[in-house]
């Protein structure tokens, strides 16, 4: 793994120069929590459309959110942000599976995707950035987000693993770095933003919690408007 990045050729540079695009994982059934994570809310913000957001305000291009378990509740919390939708219907069989239906949406002239969870509050629109400038000086198919000793999305994968992507088992993301973290590229960030919402106690670290009663979704229209 490698941290400084060789200078590539000019034809690597070129390949690097298209489109990003970004693969938010929003499809899951939050068992472990009990209610939709998803459109539970940290400053009056659904979380998902939290972190869709910085994904959007990161730059990247087109943001693909993939939809799952109550697609249209989720995508109704989406509502006026730039992204694109995608529904996987077969999200009951594991993330590797919403990882592949995002990942085949991506279009031709993208040099990468950046995959993230749309459960990672903390997650901002700097660290997507660095992950993509990391990406674009550098040779390696592979940017990683380290937390301490763990690995965690925003996970950054160039073009050239996305066959790798789609032919992946139940492992998904996690079978590819590992089959190629040798070649991966690493940026660290401090452990304490490595926060999902999977339990209870989540949810109360970090003041996450569910949208008070007739709070208005975000983007939908005033009354009378």
């Amino acid at each position: 793994m490698t941290t400084g990045g060789q200078i590539p050729d000019p034809g690597v540079r070129a390949e690097r120069a298209g489109r990003i695009a970004a693969v938010v994982l929003a499809a899951g059934t939050s068992s472990r929590l009990g209610v939709n994570k998803l459109l539970l809310r940290l400053d009056s913000e659904p979380l998902v459309r939290r972190v869709a957001r910085q994904v959007v305000e990161a730059g990247l291009s087109p943001v693909i959110v993939v939809l799952g378990h109550e697609a249209e509740r989720v995508a109704a919390a989406l509502g006026g942000l730039m992204v694109e939708t995608i529904v996987n219907s077969n999200y009951r069989a594991g993330m590797h599976e919403s990882i592949q239906t995002g990942i085949g949406r991506v279009p031709g002239d993208c040099a990468a995707a950046v995959v993230l969870l749309g459960d990672m509050p903390l997650v901002t629109a700097a660290m997507i950035e660095a992950l993509t400038e990391r990406f674009r000086r550098g040779t390696e198919p592979l940017v990683l987000s380290l937390y301490g000793e763990v690995q965690s999305p925003p996970t950054l994968y160039a073009r050239s693993l996305f066959p790798a992507l789609a032919a992946s088992g139940t492992g998904g993301g996690r079978e590819v770095v590992l089959a190629h973290w040798s070649e991966a590229a690493e940026i660290r960030w401090p452990e304490a933003l490595l926060a999902d919402v999977d339990r209870p106690e989540d949810a109360a670290r970090l003041g996450v919690r569910p949208a008070e009663p007739g709070a208005a979704e975000p983007g939908a229209a005033e009354p009378g408007a």
